[in-house]
C-alpha cells in the first residue's frame, strides 16, 4: 500500500446479538485487492463520511470469523447512525 493508506471498506450493518444491538461497534467488509490478512489492520484508524459533511472517526479492533471474508469489527468514537449502513469507510495507518 502507499503512503498511509491501508484501504477502503463498506459498512455492513452493526454487531448484534440475539438480544441487543451495539451501534457503536460496525461490521465492516474490507475491499482491498493487495490486502493478503484483514489480521494487519487490528488498530488501524477509520473515517466514515455522510452526505451531510459530518464525519465519524473510530478504529478497528478485532476480526469478525476468524478474517473469512475479510470482515472486521471498528468501535467508533460516536455512535454510527443507520443511514451509514452501505457507505464507504477509509482505513488509514
Amino acid at each position: 500500500m502507499s503512503g498511509n493508506k491501508a484501504g477502503v471498506g463498506i459498512v455492513l450493518g452493526y454487531r448484534r446479538g440475539s438480544n441487543i444491538q451495539y451501534p457503536r461497534q460496525v461490521l465492516i467488509k474490507v475491499i482491498s485487492a493487495s490486502l493478503k490478512k484483514v489480521d494487519n489492520l487490528i488498530g488501524a484508524k477509520l473515517l466514515v463520511k455522510d452526505p451531510y459533511g459530518n464525519t465519524y472517526h473510530g478504529k478497528i479492533v478485532r476480526v469478525h470469523a476468524r478474517g473469512r471474508n475479510n470482515v472486521v469489527i471498528g468501535v467508533f468514537n460516536r455512535n454510527l447512525p443507520g443511514q451509514a449502513i452501505g457507505a464507504e469507510v477509509l482505513i488509514y495507518k
